[in-house]
């Protein structure tokens, strides 16, 4: 039990102390209507972390954490750019792009290195089991920063994610905040795919954020429904992993799937407003 306990420490402090930002953010994206963005830029920081492997690099390596920054800022400065008011091709579809073409350009990084289909599995599913301290603490001082530049230029941010072009209407810069928003996103991505993989990044940042919309309409109620649910599905995650040794990433993204699964359905018959019967002609 003792080792077990041992073992499972960062990794519990890890889902304890680092979702809370991804699910904010999540709930940015979720509002926005951009819900692959954060898969695609994920990805992209993936395939930094390949070119880095390819160079000869490690995966810890300072380097490989600024190839993987750089990749993600021009996937943030890509998905800014092809935002605008009159689309001829709908943004989700240039994301869906973006991602194709980051995970292909991975796969053929890798094609030729010895140990890449290993890396491959790392990139989509993390290393949380055998995260190490420095990497939880650095990673939540990132965080805590990302957090205080959210919460200086929170309105502007908001009112952006609400509605852009009310927004542009009452002076406001939409792609210079735009571009701000998804570097800092950015940041935020590239630091937890190293940690936890593309998937469990997708899932923290739009599980819970789509489980708190059904059940709130306030953003701080979202944000602190949202936070709850990360939290209990990473310790039961941590749980069954402890028990049936399964990968721990693998297993939140399936808990965290689960609890969408029973939200959905308590939404669905037992807290949905009832529908206003449509008044006779």
């Amino acid at each position: 039990m003792t080792e077990i306990l041992s073992l499972m420490k960062w990794p519990l402090i890890a889902s304890l102390i680092l979702p809370w930002l991804l699910v904010y953010l999540g709930l940015h994206i979720v509002q926005r209507g951009v819900i692959f963005v954060d898969l695609a830029l994920a990805q992209t920081a993936a395939f930094g972390t390949c070119i880095s492997l390819v160079l000869g690099y490690d995966v810890h390596d300072w380097q490989s954490y600024a190839l993987s920054l750089g990749f993600t800022f021009v996937g943030a400065a890509v998905l800014t750019f092809t935002r605008t008011r009159n689309q001829r091709v709908p943004q989700e579809a240039l994301i869906g792009i973006v991602y194709v073409v980051a995970a292909a350009a991975s796969i053929l990084a890798l094609s030729k290195s010895a140990g890449g289909n290993e890396e491959l599995q790392r990139s989509l599913v993390g290393e949380l089991l055998v995260v190490k301290d420095k990497d939880v603490t650095s990673t939540f001082m990132l965080f805590v920063v990302v957090g205080i530049a959210h919460w200086v230029f929170r309105k502007k941010f908001l009112a952006i994610s609400a509605d852009p072009e009310k927004a542009a209407a009452d002076g406001l810069k939409v792609r210079w905040w735009d571009f701000l928003f998804y570097m800092l996103f950015g940041l935020v991505v590239t630091s937890y795919v190293h940690i936890g993989g593309v998937l469990l990044v997708f899932s923290y940042l739009v599980v819970p954020a789509v489980c708190a919309t059904y059940l709130a309409n306030s953003i701080l109620t979202r944000f602190a429904i949202g936070w709850v649910i990360a939290t209990v599905c990473s310790i039961i995650s941590l749980l069954i992993t402890a028990k049936a040794d399964f990968p721990i990433g693998a297993a939140i993204v399936c808990v965290l799937g689960t609890a969408l699964i029973f939200v959905t359905l308590l939404y669905r018959f037992f807290l949905r407003p009832p529908r206003k019967a449509s008044s006779a002609p």
